[in-house]
């Protein structure tokens, strides 16, 4: 058993206090307006807890990322999903070091209601381990579960199921976590982090049937699993596939709806409710690479995702279920001169893109980079930009970059002859974070107890209200 788990300390009372909490140190102690803004009129909050609450994250998913979907997929007059759900708020992302946060102490804060610092997962900012909403709500007997279409153990879900000083070098142990604190359904990639090729050679993947999970590894076998007990699905060895790249892969993946009807039919055989998060994640992964395209379809994909859950909440009215980002990234706005059908025409990602360059010598050849920018993105490069392009997609050592990393140079190319509004390369280049910002991002909720979802909230508000929704109060460790 994890010191997480060990250190877990739950009180659930009948009712809270009206603005009470006596459980997050950080929100009590220092944010004066917590109180305020939970004082909701008693003839306006849900009378009943919900039985169930599903946290959908859209990571690096900020307004510009919304309307640039929203255009790209319905055109100007039509809306997203998501814009449905009833109540909406705003939420500040900074961490506790930074101005900008990473998806490590974004996933914390909104996990935990603890401020942590950036490349940190699951303790506060003095390294100190938190607990998180998933943990309670396991402790209260509820079924609980993370899906990820990044790697189940990256930063987003590890925030929700372990404790790891930097999420660079812990996803092996994000997952020998979550083995020894046997959550019940887990769906993403990352397969690597549980097989024998770990550093430690330990088979992670028996360990877990041994403990009575089903396993699976493709759309087929998820399909087929039935609703079992404890579930794990590892889809691929790293992220899974971008939207635009499945079929160019011919990837056997199922998508994000997928995994997450799956997840709620699994968990919804709890008799005492259950407790899921959902992450798109490669809106985040598109959005670094200045990838519109890519962004467009990934945020559909996510809202229609959220659309399902909703209909599924609604018919039952036991439900909450919160929509946000963690954080933005890029900068992306939907500008006028967005050049929405060039963006369309393109139909695989800048990563995919890299994978077609041809290497010689240390260098992406100018011959591939002329042929891979006219035959995928319908760009015709002069040769300074083919000379500049094979300069950027080199790091300080003088040694191309890995795909991912080339698709983003890839992508800002694009992004410039389309006329789209994003951080120059150049920015994200300095940037430790490889592109976030710090604009606020939306929040969005529905179902029992979400009327305490509006105005502008911090993020680590979230787990507050939706503990107070949810009538449970705990407290951290003592000292902690």
């Amino acid at each position: 058993m994890s010191l997480k788990t060990k250190l877990l300390a739950v009180t659930l009372t009948g009712t809270l206090a009206a603005g009470g909490f006596a459980g997050i140190n950080s929100l009590t102690e220092n944010n004066s307006q917590v109180a305020a803004k939970a004082d909701v009129s008693k003839e306006n909050v849900s009378q009943k807890p919900p039985k169930n609450v599903i946290v959908m994250v859209g990571d690096g998913m900020g307004i510009g990322q919304l309307e640039v979907a929203r255009l790209m997929e319905y055109g100007k007059e039509g809306r997203l999903n998501m814009e449905s759900l009833e109540n909406v708020a705003l939420m500040h992302t900074y961490s506790a070091d930074n101005t900008v946060t990473d998806s490590g102490a974004a996933g914390t804060a909104i996990a935990t209601g603890s401020k942590t610092n950036n490349e940190s997962i699951g303790v506060d900012e003095n390294g100190n381990e938190v607990k998180s909403m998933l943990d309670a709500f396991q402790a209260r007997g509820k079924k609980v579960g993370v899906i990820s279409n990044n790697t189940v153990t990256d930063a987003t879900p590890a925030a929700f199921t372990a404790s790891v000083p930097n999420r660079w070098s812990g996803q092996a142990e994000v997952a020998k976590q979550m083995l020894e604190n046997e959550y019940d359904v887990l769906l993403g990639g990352g397969a690597t982090y549980f097989e024998p090729k770990r550093h430690d050679g330990v088979d992670l993947v028996e360990k877990f049937e041994e403990k009575g999970y089903t396993y699976v590894t493709d759309r087929d076998e998820l399909n087929k699993a039935g609703t079992p007990d404890k579930l794990l699905g590892l889809f691929h060895s790293s992220y899974m596939n971008y939207k635009t790249d499945k079929d160019d892969v011919n990837s056997n993946e199922p998508t994000l709806n997928e995994m997450t009807k799956k997840a709620i039919d699994v968990l919804s055989n709890g008799k005492d409710g259950f407790f899921l998060m959902v992450e798109g994640a490669r809106i985040d992964h598109a959005s670094h690479a200045a990838d519109f395209t890519g962004i467009w379809k990934e945020t559909i994909e996510f809202d229609n995702t959220v659309k399902d859950v909703v209909q599924w909440a609604k018919n039952r009215n036991d439900t909450l279920v919160v929509v946000l980002a963690d954080h933005e990234t890029m900068g992306v706005s939907a500008t006028e001169t967005m050049d929405i059908e060039g963006l369309k025409a393109i139909d695989v990602s800048p990563e995919f893109m890299a994978g077609k360059l041809v290497i010689e010598d240390g260098t992406a050849t100018a011959e591939s980079v002329k042929s891979v920018f006219k035959e995928y993105a319908n760009i015709e490069l002069t040769n300074e930009e083919v000379a500049e392009f094979q300069d950027n997609i080199k790091d300080a050592e003088g040694k191309v970059y890995a795909a991912y990393r080339t698709g983003w140079e890839i992508g800002s190319v694009i992004a410039k002859y389309n006329k789209v509004g994003v951080v120059d390369r150049a920015v994200r280049e300095e940037s430790t974070t490889g592109g976030h910002t710090g604009n606020m991002v939306p929040v969005f909720a529905t179902g029992t107890g979400s009327e305490r979802f509006e105005g502008v909230l911090d993020n680590t508000e979230v787990i507050k209200l939706i503990a107070e929704a949810a009538r449970q109060e705990y407290a951290h460790p003592a000292g902690k």
